[in-house]
């Protein structure tokens, strides 16, 4: 008879060294002037891209956010939804196009936008941070009149008449009054908002806003000591490709007006450069694929992406 083959030894899990556990303390010891910096002061968030859409990253998030809870910040999350519209849209066989990067939104549009913001996304990031151990509630710009908002306008120049012609978006929105008074509660009872950029039209009526400018007219209106935009790309690059860790808002003006910055970094330098104008301490923008960006760029000296201050 042949004999069995032997099962394979079990092997437990590689227990931590105590130079893993040193590597550790290292960094909480090291992390502790800037928990310390930031405690009860209030961060705007603008999470979206691809940090959304990965289920570990976005568990990642989830469970970053309740730390910073944690330590003492306050953290505020606007988030976007824009590949999920899409194929929302896609599915329903609505058309849609863009203009200078806005959705062209009409009465169709913008339920499915509604639904898809207010609805689904809203609450799988919600439900994620209460699971991670936080607690989060869901709102949208028209809860309690968070977000009112004038139609967005843009405009055009023909190039042969010469004539600047007004463009129709539908009902699509810019911020004209945040309530901050919403918000401060949240503050006061440790509730983490996260909030859908759908706002309050003059009329009533609902209107589709750009995530972006959300974040920074909430940042504003709160006087965040840090909005934070989470994206795509590592942050600002220079002429030669590198990263640029920081700036001034002149340097950044400089860099919008020879095009070193272009393409879709404009809008977002743009609504960093609104809120540091404004009340906002300093604007960071953040490569949003890397895991614990946000914690790596608040409490390391390298930071993870650009920031922008005065």
């Amino acid at each position: 008879m042949s004999k069995k083959p032997k099962k394979p030894a079990k092997t437990s899990k590689p227990q931590k060294s105590s130079k893993d556990w040193l590597a550790q303390a290292t960094v909480l010891s090291e992390a502790m002037p800037f928990m310390q910096r930031y405690a009860g002061e209030t961060f705007v968030i603008k999470y979206g891209g691809h940090a959304m859409g990965d289920p570990k990253l976005a568990d990642l998030f989830a469970r970053d956010i309740v730390l910073l809870r944690q330590i003492g910040i306050n953290p505020i999350v606007v988030h976007g939804g824009g590949p999920q519209i899409a194929e929302m849209l896609k599915r329903l066989k609505i058309k849609s196009e863009f203009i200078d990067g806005l959705r062209v939104t009409d009465e169709a549009t913008v339920n499915v936008v509604e639904m898809v913001l207010s609805g689904s996304i809203n609450k799988q990031i919600v439900s994620a941070i209460n699971a991670a151990g936080g607690f989060a509630i869901g709102l949208s710009g028209k809860d309690g009149n968070l977000i009112k908002c004038d139609k967005a306008k843009r405009t055009k120049r023909d190039p042969d008449s010469n004539i600047e012609k007004v463009l129709d978006l539908g009902l699509v929105g810019e911020p004209k009054e945040i309530n901050p008074h919403i918000l401060a509660l949240f503050d006061e009872s440790d509730i983490t908002p996260v909030i859908a950029p759908i706002g309050i039209g003059p009329n009533g009526e609902t209107l589709n806003i750009n995530a972006d400018t959300v974040a920074g007219a909430i940042a504003n209106a709160v006087g965040a000591k840090r909005l934070m935009m989470l994206t795509d790309v590592v942050g600002v690059l220079d002429k030669k490709g590198e990263l640029i860790a920081e700036m001034t808002l002149k340097k950044a003006k400089a860099l919008l007006k020879d095009g070193t910055i272009n393409g879709g970094m404009i809008p977002k330098v743009n609504t960093c450069l609104h809120a540091v104008g404004g009340n906002v301490e300093g604007a960071v923008i953040i490569d949003g694929r890397v895991e614990h960006a946000i914690l790596i760029e608040l409490f390391t000296e390298g930071g993870a992406g650009t920031l922008i201050k005065r």
